[in-house]
């Protein structure tokens, strides 16, 4: 299919495709084949500047627009995400690595976020609340910000980004977005959808480049008052710290470590079918991937058997073949991470049931494919189980009690996503109070969130925050007390209550 027409993309600033101040430029490779798919540039701090200079010159004029009317570019949107959804699909493959079938569901995701924002521009709900003197009427309500910079990861190219800018947008801010450089190609596809919905020149900014130079400048700029971002724990710490010292709002959504718990009294078949999926979907290149399993050890040695029939049937190459479950993953940095970590484990005493190596044979030649992986007798202690590995490797934990499986699904440093397989209704209301993480499965995997809940985690996994859902909008707005005295005289608050 053709991609798009540009050798190298240029950046979206003002409502104008731009050439970035620096001519440094790095290659976008599609994973499952290691062709080239386009150039991307690195961009230069003075590009940021730019794209915030533009945003702050918009955002006062957008503001000003009627939400329900802001609404309608959302919709719009939305209509078009839907009638190019499989060109975006398609092109989501190529850049991403997974598999069509979840590129599909991936954008899916953003269509349904513009339409759930756009619903917003009718409520963007404050309170009316009596006042505690005579003749007076008491109110809060949501204002924008400003202008907000998001950062998004090269995962969920369209999702995440989704999640971030249309909240931002309906609710009357301007954005200036640095998407991933290895995935730069749906936030170039984005930027044109908004642009054909009529969304006001300014209003949102794409500038490409390094986290280092282009996101750095982000927090730098003064004008970008907040900072919302998904990556890794380490890069998250660092962007909360600068920001701290400029008193800049920041939302940070950073990765996981999460667990499924499977008693003794689970559906077998169910169990299999939701590790599967949440452990070996998008090559377990998501933040919300199960990466352990704590199993009840009546009933380990057969999850092991089922689990080893069924990994052996997945299929694993090029995303755009139907026929295939498993992609590649995303690099060869990322690659020799996956790896490095199977030799951790065996030094520490974990048994290999199967997988641990990259498939570098026939198809597979050419692209990052790590073979789907499976450890069992892995200790809670053990690096392997306490890690993000960001790959498609599942520690099996035996455990002796739903108790025990609590304390070590809780015994790390992340709390994003969790999941318990059981029949018992007691233990199941027990695990939605008790496991410390920000999403709870019952007899389900641990991925599968919805666009109309809150999305983020606990611990090491964020600050606070939440993406999607109306909680997002808490991110981008900022409350404001309205106090109306039609007394005709001055009332002191607490100082003239009788």
């Amino acid at each position: 299919m053709t991609l798009i027409h540009e050798e190298q993309l240029k950046n979206f600033i003002d409502g104008k495709w731009v050439e970035p101040s620096s001519s440094k430029a790095t290659a976008v490779i599609n994973p499952a084949t290691s062709e080239t798919l386009v150039n991307v540039p690195l961009s230069a701090a003075s590009d940021v500047e730019k794209a915030t200079s533009a945003a702050k010159k918009a955002q006062k004029s957008w503001a000003l627009v009627p939400a329900p009317q802001r609404a309608e570019v959302l919709y719009r949107v939305g209509l078009i995400m839907k009638e190019r959804k499989e060109r975006l699909s398609q092109l989501l493959t190529m850049e991403n690595g997974k598999v069509i079938e979840e590129a599909r569901g991936e954008v899916q995701e953003g269509i349904d976020m513009a339409f759930y924002m756009a619903g917003e521009g009718r409520r963007l709900f404050g309170q009316t609340t009596p006042s505690e003197l005579k003749d007076k009427f008491a109110m809060s309500v949501r204002a924008p910000v400003g202008v907000v910079g998001i950062i998004t990861p090269w995962n969920f190219p369209i999702a995440i980004a989704t999640w971030k800018s249309f909240p931002a947008i309906v609710a009357g801010n301007a954005v200036v977005w640095k998407p991933a450089t290895e995935t730069p190609i749906m936030a170039y596809e984005l930027a044109k959808i908004f642009e054909e919905a009529g969304l006001p020149k300014g209003v949102i900014n794409v500038v490409f480049g390094s986290g280092s130079t282009v996101g750095e400048a982000m927090i730098e700029q003064d004008d970008i008052r907040v900072i919302s971002f998904t990556g890794s724990n380490e890069v998250g710490r660092g962007i909360a710290a600068k920001c701290g010292q400029r008193l800049k709002k920041v939302s940070l959504e950073m990765g996981g470590k999460n667990g499924v718990i499977v008693m003794d009294d689970a559906d077998l078949s169910l169990a299999v079918e939701g590790i599967l999926w949440s452990a070996y979907g998008t090559s377990g290149q998501r933040c919300t991937a199960c990466s352990r399993v704590m199993v009840h050890e009546k009933v380990k040695d057969e999850l092991e058997e089922r689990l080893q029939r069924e990994i052996a049937k997945l299929s694993i190459g090029n995303g755009l073949d139907e026929s295939i479950k498993v992609g590649p993953i995303i690099n060869r940095a990322g690659l020799e991470k996956v790896k490095s970590y199977i030799s951790v484990g065996k030094e520490e005493g974990a048994k290999l049931l199967t997988g641990g190596y990259i498939m570098e044979n026939g198809d597979h030649k050419k692209g990052n494919y790590f073979a789907p992986t499976l450890f069992t007798d892995v200790k809670p202690d053990m690096r392997i189980a306490q890690e993000e590995i960001f790959g498609p490797v599942v520690s099996l934990i035996p455990v002796k009690s739903f108790e025990e499986a609590v304390e070590i699904n809780n015994g790390v440093e992340f709390g994003l996503s969790s999941s318990i397989f059981t029949q018992n209704v007691n233990q199941v209301f027990a695990a939605q109070r008790d496991l410390d993480t920000g999403i709870v499965y019952v007899n389900a995997g641990t991925t599968g969130a919805e666009i109309h809940l809150p999305f983020g985690g606990t611990k090491g996994t964020g600050n606070g925050h939440r993406d999607s859902g109306v909680a997002a909008l808490d991110v981008f707005t900022e409350w404001k007390a309205v106090y109306v005295d039609f007394s005709g005289k001055l009332q002191r608050a607490q100082i003239d209550v009788e």
